[in-house]
């Protein structure tokens, strides 16, 4: 969802937007991006954070749009191998390896970026029909995409091929423009995790709709943000809980995020009733960045959970693509 909205495209980007509506023939499974001379990301200088906290920060790195060819990163994937996934809600997706030195993030390696694809292999277009906003990998190594605007979701075998329809949640569209599915997680159980960023409902105040299961069996049940957050991106966790990253903005004040856990035990015994409302393990305040942070992850890596954040930085000159990466302090 973008904030705050900006028509001003770098070059590339458009030349990008305007390869994927003419689908060449070149562009139809993807393609390595990011010419020799232009690095896809660069360390960025941040403070520690304080000792003895949840998660400790391992470094950060500032993504490139002309390199990539597209910025608004809407979700994240980051799996054991340190291959990090995106998709923008300009239509488009990218993978790179995750380079670490001494167990900090150097830069990006290996990258790979393509359209978005319809049922039939067709390129979707940037807006109503494009809005990627959430991304979840199934257990066989598909994808999940959920979009706003047009509410739905679409399964890919491969995010370089066709998106097949699957069953939303009942309700999804009642959902305004940009009130849809910005999270969507696949939990280690095997079920859904699904939340409208911004779908209230009447009986539970302060609360959006959330759901549980899947095609066939999905459950109805609510999740409660904090005051003046919302629900942008879910991510599971290999314990069978989840992470929920949550976001904020005014003009005065500007972004502002957190990160909640749910514990696997609120989440197996999550019935139509239950309100899912997380533990506070991250506000994302001074020593961190503050920007349209969007996407979260969290994998196994090397006997520990690493913990993935990525900004959407909406095309817009003020903000940044970020790529934040913490260990989860476990025990």
């Amino acid at each position: 969802m973008p904030f705050p909205p900006d028509r001003r495209w770098r070059r590339r980007s458009l030349l990008a937007a305007g390869l994927a509506s003419l689908a060449p023939a070149a562009c139809v499974l993807g393609g390595p991006a990011s010419p020799a001379d232009l690095a896809p990301a660069r360390p960025i200088a941040i403070d520690p954070l304080p000792p003895g906290g949840p998660l400790t920060l391992l470094g950060g790195l500032q993504l490139d749009d002309e390199a990539i060819g597209f910025g608004g990163l809407s979700a994240l994937h980051l799996d054991a191998d340190l291959r990090i996934t995106a998709i923008s809600d300009l239509a488009f997706w990218m993978t790179a390896r995750l380079d670490l030195q001494d167990g900090r993030p150097v830069g990006l390696s290996e990258l790979w970026t393509g359209p978005l694809r319809d049922g039939a292999g067709r390129p979707l277009r940037r807006g109503y029909a494009g809005d990627a906003e959430s991304l979840a990998r199934l257990p066989d190594g598909g994808w999940l995409v959920g979009f706003e605007r047009w509410h739905r979701i679409r399964a890919y075998r491969r995010l370089s091929g066709p998106g097949l329809y699957v069953e939303p949640p009942p309700g999804l569209q009642r959902a305004s423009n940009n009130g849809g599915l910005e999270s969507l997680a696949v939990l280690a159980d095997g079920r859904w995790l699904a939340i409208a960023e911004a779908l209230p409902l009447e009986d539970v105040e302060g609360a959006t709709q959330a759901w549980l299961g899947g095609p066939g069996r999905w459950m109805a049940l609510a999740y409660r943000p904090a005051e003046g957050f919302y629900p942008a991106d879910a991510a599971p966790l290999p314990d069978g809980g989840a992470l929920v990253l949550e976001r904020s903005f005014s003009i005065l004040g500007g972004f502002g995020g957190r990160l909640v856990r749910l514990s696997a035990a609120a989440l197996r015994e999550a019935v139509p009733v239950t309100v899912l409302q997380g533990e506070e393990i991250l506000r994302i305040a001074a020593p961190l960045p503050a920007d349209n942070f969007e996407g979260v992850s969290a994998a196994r890596v090397g006997g520990r959970t690493l913990v993935a954040l990525v900004s959407d930085d909406n095309q817009f000159p003020l903000q940044r693509s970020l790529l934040l990466l913490f260990a989860l302090n476990e025990g």
